[in-house]
Order: structure tokens, then sequence, then C-alpha cells
């Protein structure tokens, strides 16, 4: 997750320094040779960089003020609002009207507003997929229904057959040239096509064709549709956080209707779901801003900045992930306990990079698997780290027992221990000049990458479906997991190769992989990281539709914390994130009016 591309620092044998590129902050950190010096890399962000960071990521924001009486009306308001559209949702499945129920389906999502209509919404896909079933057909002719359906249904875990897709091909076995000309049917098929699985070649071949007329017609598009094209094909729903593009795609609400699905309300029910957008967006601003406040005062009373004055100190930013992984407005206290345990992943992992020595970051290392901080030989510093994580997890640890039910202390220190002790597998390669073997690099880069630590804090979190088998399961790193991993880990690698200022090793998978096989370009390397990262997804996709022992809450957020990856690689030629900067600041400081 998180935090954790110590690997991309310290495999190589580097000239004299290597360019780092952080996994979350997008931004590079020169990482000197010899241990010690190291600390003075962080001078390394240029001085509008540091600004950038200082306001955005870690400055705490000003609440938005409601008073009582307006925060009762709107609070009134909005739940009249959600009533009529219950009501609506309700009229057109006693009309049968299949393809508008399933557009509303779609826009409440994409608004990030179904967690008021879950059993609206359930009751409209059961009755969808009874159909399918019945009749083995996934919506006719029509390419957008058909589309539209199979991704509504497979995104909430119906494993309907991509077969349905077969209809639309020609004798030859390819998709028909006639398709062209129907560019919702095209967009919705593929949004379709990031559902797919392992071994569905006709979702594959779906991807191919419909990004290629679409990419043609977009270079001859005019606004909007330009827009709303090309932001299908960079930000495909499944493939981006619903939380934070809400917004954007409330400011494009009519454009993206019409586009999307040539649709043109006549019942008002687009006018009632603007205005509970609306509502719902300031008032759980509201929320997240007192989130924010409560998590950068946390933060701030551990003190840890004046001892590490050079790690990242970017708690506005560690919010932004559970924001996404828990997105419910009832799930406040569990997005501030999983903040905190990415806070310290972040951390640790600027320590492991640029304060310890390879015989410090050892001990600190056998600290964290001994669950003590009182080791002689460690600086101050580290000590007082391992006191805040250790007092920190027990906290956390606590509360989750109370509610609960169930101590997870245990599973939570190894997990912790297990972080560790793969930021050292990295350290001593680095600091032989052993470069891995692009097997060695993603065994142990899964474990760096952070992903075990979110997952373990958000299953115990939720305190959904916790009993023996799905703790043993956890523990041992199961597919969902690793999947996650994987995405990140090597979208980040991915990222970094894009940027032609990195100065000598960067150690990623592509210089691991190239130094394994001589004969291969860094363009095979990538081509062959770009494989990986689709097969993540389709194993990630495949949980959705897998019987599973964790709970659908679990698995949820799994998936919502790896849709923010993209977002969080979307560098500039300044090494920055403009889109992540962008939708933070509507985010969180503007509301709507």
């Amino acid at each position: 997750m998180a935090a954790s591309t110590t690997l991309l620092a310290k495999i190589c044998p580097p000239k004299s320094a290597i360019f780092r590129k952080d996994l979350l902050t997008g931004s590079n950190k020169l990482v000197n040779v010899q241990s010690r010096p190291a600390v003075a890399s962080r001078s390394a962000l240029t001085t509008t960089e540091k600004q950038v960071n200082d306001v955005l990521y870690s400055t705490p924001l000003k609440k938005t003020s409601f008073d009582d009486h307006v925060a009762y009306t709107q609070k009134r308001e909005l739940q009249h609002t959600v009533k009529k559209i219950k009501d609506i949702l309700a009229r057109k499945s006693r009309e049968a009207d299949e393809v508008e129920e399933l557009i509303m389906v779609d826009m409440i999502q994409r608004l990030g507003l179904e967690h008021y209509f879950c059993k609206d919404i359930q009751a409209i896909l059961e009755r969808h997929y009874l159909k399918c079933c019945a009749l083995e057909e996934g919506g006719g002719d029509d390419l957008h229904k058909v589309a539209l359906r199979f991704r509504l249904l497979r995104q909430e875990g119906y494993n309907v057959s991509a077969d349905s897709f077969t209809k639309f091909k020609d004798k030859d076995g390819k998709f028909r040239k006639e398709l062209s000309g129907d560019t919702k049917g095209l967009m919705n098929l593929f949004e379709a096509s990031r559902i797919g699985i392992q071994g569905e070649d006709i979702l594959d071949e779906a991807s191919k064709f419909s990004w290629e007329i679409l990419e043609t017609i977009l270079k001859n598009a005019e606004e909007p549709e330009a827009t709303i094209i090309g932001h299908t094909l960079g930000n495909p729903y499944l493939r981006s956080s619903p939380k934070l593009m809400a917004k954007s795609f409330l400011h494009s609400f009519e454009p993206s209707l019409k586009i999307l699905h040539n649709f043109k309300d006549t019942n008002a029910w687009t006018s009632q779901l603007q205005d509970l957008a609306r509502m719902d967006f300031n008032i759980a601003q509201v929320t997240h801003q007192s989130e924010i406040n409560e998590v950068h005062r946390w933060w701030k009373k551990l003190n840890l900045t004046k001892e590490f004055k050079l790690a990242r100190d970017q708690p506005v930013k560690w919010h932004i992930w559970s924001l996404a992984a828990l997105p419910n407005p009832t799930m406040k206290e569990e997005r501030i306990e999983l903040t905190k345990a990415i806070s310290f992943i972040y951390l640790v992992d600027d320590i492991f990079d640029v304060y310890g020595t390879l015989e410090e970051l050892t001990l600190f290392t056998q600290a964290v698997n001994r669950w003590e901080y009182a080791i002689k030989g460690l600086p101050h510093s580290m000590r007082m780290c391992l006191k805040a994580l250790q007092d920190t997890t027990n906290e956390i640890s606590h509360k989750i027992y109370i509610k609960h039910g169930w101590n997870p202390q245990t599973c939570l220190r190894k997990t912790w221990a297990d972080l560790c002790n793969a930021f050292l597998v990295e350290a001593q390669w680095f600091a032989s000049g052993h470069l891995p073997s692009t097997e060695e690099y993603l065994k142990n880069g899964l474990l760096s990458s952070g992903m075990p630590v979110v997952a373990m804090h958000i299953f115990y979190l939720l305190g959904q479906g916790i009993n023996s088998e799905s703790v043993q399961l956890l523990n041992s790193f199961p597919d969902l997991v690793s999947s996650m991993a994987t995405v990140l880990r090597l979208s980040d690698d991915l990222g970094s190769s894009k940027d032609e200022n990195q100065d000598g090793y960067d150690g990623s998978y592509i210089e691991c992989y190239t130094n394994e096989h001589k004969d291969r370009s860094a363009e095979n390397a990538k081509d062959d990281l770009s494989g990986l990262i689709s097969e993540a997804w389709r194993c990630l996709n495949k949980t959705r539709l897998s019987p599973s022992p964790f709970s659908a809450d679990f698995v949820a957020a799994c998936l919502n914390f790896t849709r923010l990856v993209p977002m969080m690689y979307n560098y500039d030629h300044n090494h920055r994130l403009p889109s992540l900067e962008k939708h933070m600041k509507s985010f969180l400081y503007e509301n709507i009016t």
C-alpha cells in the first residue's frame, strides 16, 4: 500500500544517489547511498512542491459552518428527497421500465449515493438477474442495455456470463463494424470490459474494439462529448473512486446522462437526484473536515514530526485513502482508526528510507517482531516511533474488542512485523548491491507495499464475519489482498518508469526485469508489467463473484481502496499528481452552493 516503495530506493547499487518515486506522494525523493547522510534528501523537493504538500496535505481544515437549525433542516430535506427517489424507483419497477431503472442505478452509483438505496438497488438487480437466467439472454440486441446490465450485475456479485456479447459478433467472430456508430453502446461496452475475469477472451476483445473506435471518435468530437468520452477511457467507473469523483460527475450530470445513455428525463428524477447529491456532499463534507481535524490533532500530539523532521507530514492526504475505502457516512470512527495505521506505514517507510543505518534498521525490525521499544542501540527517535506504534495498535485493538468482542492484537502485531521484515530485506539488498529477480522482487514487494497492514485493519475495524476461518485465511495473504498489493506496487513502478527525469537506478520491477532478461528492452518490461496489473484486476473482479468467508463490506472496502490507485499514479512532468490535488481541493475545501 501506501507508503512503501522502499525497494525503489534500496535494491540497486546506485551511482551516488537515486531518485525514488514516493508511492502515495508522487514526488521524487533523493536517497543518498551513505546511510545517515540520506536525511538531507528531503531538500530535493522543489519549493513549489513543498508548499503544495504543506498546504494541501498537512494543514488542518477550516470546518464549514452550519448552525444546528440549518443542519437539521438540510437533513430533513435530504431524507424527504431520498424517499421521493425511492418512490420513483419502485414505480419504474412496477412499470417494468428496465432500461430507465438501470440508468437510475448507474447514476446513483456514480454520484456516490448508493448507501441510501442499497435494498432498492438489490431488488432491481435481483429481478434483472433472474430474468437473465430464465431467458438466457443479457438484454436483447441493444448493446447499451446488454453492456450496462452486465456491468451493474457483475459489480454487485451476480455471476452473469460474458457470452451475452457473442450476439454482437459477425460470422468471422469479430465485433460487427456497424457498432462503430453506437457511441453510447461502445462506452458502456468499454466500461463492462473492465470487470472481466481470467479466461474471458471476449471481454478482452471488447475492450480493444471499443477503445480503438472511441479513440477515433474522440479525435473529432466536440465538447462536452470529448470530455465525457475521454473520462470514460481514462477513468472507467471500476478503476476510479466514486467518492472523490462524485462532485465532478455532478457538474457534468446532464451531458453525461445524454452521452452515456442517450436519455432525457420526463419524470424529473434527474433533478431530484442532483438535489440529493448536493445535499449529501455538503453534509458529508462537514463530517470529513471534522475527521481530518481529529486525525491532525492525534498526529501532532504524537510529536513525531519533531523527531523526524524530514519524514512525510501529510495527515490530510493519508485520510483520503480511508475516505475512499470506507465511504459510508456512518463509518467515521473506522476511517479515523484506519488513517492512524496508514500514518505509521508512511513513517516507518521513511525511517527505512531516510533515517536508519542497516544496523539500526535491523534492531528496529527485531523490536517490532518482539513488540518492544526499549532496545539498546536504537536512537531515541526510533524508540519514540516504536512506542507510539505499539500504543496506537493497542488502543485500536481495545476499541475493536469493546465493539466487536474479538481482540485483534496478535494479528495486528504480526502484520506490522511482516511489513518491517520486508522493509529490512530491501535494505539488505541495497546495502549488498544485490538486484533481485522479478520473482524475488514481487514476493517481497507485495508485503512491503503495506497492503496487508491496510487489509488487516479494515477487516477488524468493520468487525463483520470475524471467525477462525476468516482470520486464518486473512493471515495467509489471500488472493484479494495479494491482488490489491500487485496493482499498487506495479502501478507505482509503471508510473515511475514514465518519469524521464529520473537519475540513476530506479530499482523498480522494470530494472529487475531488464537485468534478468538481458535480451529484452524496458518497453518489453513495461508490457509485461502492464499485463501483470491487468491480471491482478481480473483476480480482484473474480473476488466479487466467488463465495468468500469475508463479508461483502470488507471485499468492497478493499476494492474501493484499490480503485484509488490509478489516481495516485497520474504523474505529470513535474512529478506531481494534479488530478489528485484537484479532486482533494474540491472534495475537502469547496462546498456546493
